[in-house]
């Protein structure tokens, strides 16, 4: 049926004929959403690149999205009613999204699939997209270790998966690099998005005796619980900071934009083709916001240094001599971990107490 139009050109135009110029139907790009845009958070930032997507193509791109799709056979049915109502792309946004992703793009060879912070790729027509976000966790625990007066740090993790424990381990070598007798206390939180229970693994921290608040969820909760006790926190995928004015010093922001336009108009222009793409902040998609007045001058100053050399790809978060949790060597001075062992972390560096849940 797409040829038909341009059959029917080519004959007008054989014969002399004039026709009206007829209209394209828009490239339609679906986005499948583990939480609402309104956590001003993890979805928050994947909706404001959606939206950077139209303004950048205008009329060319049609966009839609399903909010709060739960992880398992919903996103299944979520994808495939987006592509039967005619989505050419779709973008799935978490983690969990895996299995339902692969399994949909399998039916679908003619749809392009990318799915965020994944690794499954059983089809041609599926990538994969993550951002090196223990990048920006580097940046938060060097400063948290030098603003804690309590020495201990609150860290709300939402499942034992890699992409978590690098970021625990970033920001724990980090802040115990400028503050040896820094602790992290860890609670798992089992979900992406839960206002509530966010809200209480933040208290349950604060009640431990943590004065500086990390996490790696979706919501705001946690900032508000730490603004209402007074202590620091750090804005989460975006900056956050209408939640927590202060004593929110600092965010780690996800820039989703430029892949997402790059991505959407390859398959627009025929040129997209499959990949596992892993980004930070030398390309942008891993961005520290604003480092605030509530900061001392100095510790600013080598947080800026610190993301400088980040950006410009010549510091790495994970550079040895750095050992196991169970004192068992794993970097030696100066070795840089490889991707492969990042991407498969599943262990705690030496000096985080406590043990990783199955």
């Amino acid at each position: 049926m797409k040829l038909l139009p341009k059959f029917l050109t080519s004959a007008a135009l054989a014969v002399g004929l004039a026709l009206p110029a007829l209209a394209q139907d828009p490239f339609k790009v679906g986005f499948i959403y583990v939480g609402t845009p309104g956590d001003y958070g993890w979805t928050y930032e994947h909706d404001q690149a959606r939206l950077a997507v139209e303004a950048h193509y205008g009329d060319a791109v049609e966009t839609v999205y399903l909010e709060s799709v739960p992880e398992g056979a919903d996103a299944e049915r979520s994808i495939t009613q987006m592509i039967l109502g005619g989505a050419d792309m779709i973008f799935t946004t978490s983690f969990g999204y895996g299995e339902a992703t692969n399994a949909v793009a399998g039916r679908f060879p003619d749809v392009y699939f990318e799915h965020a912070t994944g690794y499954m790729r059983e089809h041609s027509n599926v990538s994969t997209y993550n951002a090196r976000f223990y990048e920006g966790r580097a940046v938060l625990g060097h400063i948290a270790g030098q603003m804690t007066e309590s020495n201990i740090i609150g860290y709300i993790g939402s499942y034992p998966i890699p992409e978590v424990i690098q970021g625990i381990n970033s920001a724990f070598l980090h802040a115990r690099a400028v503050n040896p007798d820094v602790e992290f206390r860890v609670v798992w939180a089992y979900t992406w998005f839960d206002p509530a229970i966010e809200a209480d693994a933040a208290q349950a921290l604060i009640d431990a005796g943590a004065d500086v608040i990390m996490q790696h969820t979706d919501s705001t909760a946690p900032q508000a619980v730490a603004q209402e006790a007074g202590i620091i926190s750090f804005g989460q995928a975006s900056d956050m900071i209408q939640f927590a004015p202060r004593p929110r010093v600092a965010s780690i922001i996800d820039n989703w934009t430029p892949y997402y336009i790059r991505r959407v108009g390859e398959a627009m222009d025929g040129s997209w083709a499959q990949s596992d793409i892993w980004e930070g902040m030398p390309e942008g998609m891993v961005v520290i916001g604003e480092l605030t007045d509530a900061i001392p001058a100095e510790v600013r100053a080598t947080a800026q240094e610190m993301i400088d050399g980040l950006k410009a790809g010549t510091y790495h978060p994970f550079t040895g001599p750095i050992n196991k949790q169970d004192g068992s060597p794993w970097l030696a001075a100066g070795e840089v971990a490889d991707d492969g062992t990042l991407l498969g972390m599943n262990f705690y560096v030496e000096g985080i107490t406590g043990d990783i849940p199955n």
